[in-house]
């Protein structure tokens, strides 16, 4: 049987979300001879995420050192058990199809090591906002997210939150970035730096806006900070491009 590894990492703020996050997993269909296994990672130690764990044999979490997000998650891997890796951050929400989705593009061209999808932003009253500039469904080509995240402020065409991935990939990129935020943004750029994408124009991600979420915090916008960040996540993905890693490895 095929499995999908869905990794979460959690804090105590974002806890009280995980029951609708493990709704939008259960109701998930994939085609026969796949399953999924959610591996929810608590970045710290506490003993207020455990009573919104849910009881399935298919669900395990556990505890660690705090590190931020990116390092609960790269935790988390050393007991996935999947061929593919997919996100769910813990205030988030699939929408229906989305991991057939992107099952079927990776399955179908072993060339394309990673596939993003469209997101909504959901608001505290129960709407959403979409974006504007998505692009194309289909193929992203390599150095194409730089590219566009260079010129545009450092915003990528594609939201790093909807990452689905070869699982071999991504451990030969060592998982997420060690930086204090924009450590997804720094994987989406390593991945598209050795590997073409795959970009779904329906809607995967319900992306929840509220006060808590890190990156609405001022930390996240300090200058001198997001300038460290972007600098060492542009020197990771031009360093892969230089160094010619390519993926498929071997090709």
């Amino acid at each position: 049987m095929g499995i999908i590894t869905v990794v979460t990492a959690v804090h105590p703020p974002s806890a009280p979300y995980l029951p609708e996050a493990y709704k939008s997993l259960q109701a998930q269909e994939l085609p026969d001879g796949w399953d999924w296994q959610w591996l929810i990672q608590e970045d710290g130690k506490s003993d207020e995420v455990a009573p919104y764990i849910p009881d399935n044999e298919r669900v395990t979490f556990r505890q660690g050192r705090p590190g931020g997000p990116g390092v609960a998650r790269t935790m988390a891997l050393a007991h996935a058990e999947g061929e593919y890796v997919k996100i769910l951050d813990a205030d988030d929400q699939f929408t229906p199809g989305v991991l057939a989705r992107d099952l079927a593009a990776l399955e179908a061209d072993e060339t394309i090591g990673w596939a993003t999808s469209r997101v909504l932003d959901l608001m505290p009253d129960g709407s959403t906002v979409g974006f504007p500039g998505d692009p194309a469904e289909g193929p992203i080509r390599r150095g194409a997210v730089l590219d566009y995240w260079k010129a545009n402020d450092y915003r990528a065409q594609v939201h790093p939150a909807t990452l689905f991935m070869r699982r071999d990939l991504l451990m030969a990129l060592g998982g997420w970035m060690a930086l204090p935020a924009s450590e997804d943004t720094g994987l989406l750029l390593a991945l598209n730096a050795v590997t073409r994408g795959w970009f779904s124009s329906e809607v995967g991600l319900l992306y929840r806006k509220w006060p808590g979420q890190a990156t609405g915090q001022s930390a996240h916008t300090d200058a001198g900070e997001r300038d460290a960040r972007m600098a060492v996540v542009e020197a990771r993905a031009r360093g892969l491009a230089y160094l010619r890693w390519e993926y498929p490895f071997g090709h």
